[in-house]
């Protein structure tokens, strides 16, 4: 069966978002450049993040929100919302989310990160999919994923590896061969690894304008926040510390950090006399980085991408549970001397710590001097990619 080749391309992107804003900040890039570049004409990302409906989407680009699920301390999962449980949950997931794919008829489906999907949500599309053979597979995968043990256990207890070598046409590694191989531990094929792709990392730009502040600042973002609480409360013990600590900070909490957490950081904010200045959540974030004078963050993918693409001295402050991914990603590059890390071993996580990490920020190298520009082609290499995979002419570039 063969699609129409005159009707508009259409591509689908599959965000499992979990918990955090990685997954689906990384697919409204990918389908912003997507359709910008006109490889597509459409696309919808599937998503299960509750604040999806938060952010802006570009043109031509819109999203399904899926029942969200809720991880617990132990690991398992309940529904947010719905008082079904968590096969119930899933098996109402995996419905729309064939019920979506099979009337918007894509001619790309990207994976994010999960090759089954959630609880193996994805496999009954996989295999429609694979059978009408109308549709090319991508699994996407940011530049580090866990440490090789863990990981490959946890694609073996998923089926990760079988659903990897058997559905999809291309694998995109989100960054560059040179900084890290993210499947490392895994036992695959070497047609599956022929068919890997090294994108480099994902440039980010300003999207929306957004007010900032008019004196100099250093940004302090622990992404979505859930497991932000250990950062903020060192940033903020520095500021308390050091009355003459500056440059001001702007600290944005995100959206996932619990509301007794965030009360009792708001009353500490309040009493540094605007020394630092708190929000809890901008989807504009782009535009905080892009004036800031330095960054401290906990150094997740999407951060990371902005630390690079907006040229930031950046003090990183990785966790190490419940994966070792920031700290591999932080140390990594550490030693090719694009950021520097606060590790606990080696710095040990205390006020005095963060206070000479903040005030060591000016002096520290900017990304672009160890050479971050040469590593930011991925949006690039995934429209060239996806544009050789529909079988279209390469777009021609601006000094042709």
């Amino acid at each position: 069966m063969t699609k129409d080749t005159k009707r508009a391309r259409r591509v689908v992107l599959y965000s499992h978002d979990t918990f955090g804003l990685g997954h689906l900040r990384r697919s409204r890039a990918l389908a912003s450049a997507l359709t910008q570049s006109d490889t597509v004409q459409s696309a919808i990302i599937l998503t299960g993040s509750p604040v999806a409906g938060r952010f802006t989407f570009p043109e031509r680009v819109d999203h399904v929100r899926l029942p969200g699920v809720t991880k617990l301390s132990d690991g398992s999962y309940v529904s947010q919302t719905l008082g079904l449980d968590i096969d119930e949950t899933t098996a109402l997931r995996a419905g729309l989310i064939q019920s979506a794919i099979e009337q918007y008829d894509p001619d790309l489906l990207i994976v994010d990160k999960e090759p089954t999907g959630f609880r193996g949500e994805l496999l009954p599309t996989l295999e429609w999919l694979s059978q009408r053979g109308t549709t090319k597979l991508v699994l996407g995968l940011r530049d580090v994923l866990d440490e090789p043990e863990v990981l490959a256990a946890e694609w073996a207890r998923k089926g990760a590896v079988d659903a990897t070598e058997t559905y999809y046409d291309d694998i995109w590694i989100y960054g560059p061969e040179s900084v890290y191989d993210p499947t490392k531990g895994l036992i695959l094929s070497e047609s599956a690894r022929a068919r890997m792709h090294y994108t480099g990392y994902l440039r980010r730009e300003i999207t929306d304008a957004a007010d900032t502040p008019d004196d100099p600042y250093i940004l302090i973002t622990p992404g979505g926040g859930g497991d932000g609480k250990a950062m903020v409360n060192l940033v903020l013990s520095a500021y308390e510390q050091d009355p003459d600590l500056s440059p001001r900070a702007v600290l944005v909490y995100g959206p996932f950090l619990s509301g007794d957490v965030r009360e009792e950081f708001e009353t500490r904010v309040a009493k540094l006399d605007g020394r630092v200045t708190a929000v809890g959540f901008d989807s504009r974030i782009e535009a905080l980085f892009a004036e800031a004078k330095g960054v401290v963050s906990m150094g997740g993918y999407n951060t990371f991408c902005e630390v690079l693409s907006f040229d930031k001295r950046a003090v990183i402050v990785p966790r190490t549970v419940p994966r070792l991914e920031q700290w591999i990603r932080a140390s990594r590059a550490e030693e090719l001397g694009l950021v520097r890390m606060m590790d606990e071993a080696r710095d040990g996580m205390t006020t005095q710590s963060m206070i000479d990490a903040i005030r060591a920020l000016p002096t520290q190298n900017k990304p672009s001097e160890a050479g971050a520009d040469a590593l930011l082609n991925g949006l690039d290499y995934v429209i060239d990619r996806t544009r050789t995979l529909m079988g279209l002419p390469a777009l021609k570039s601006a000094a042709e």
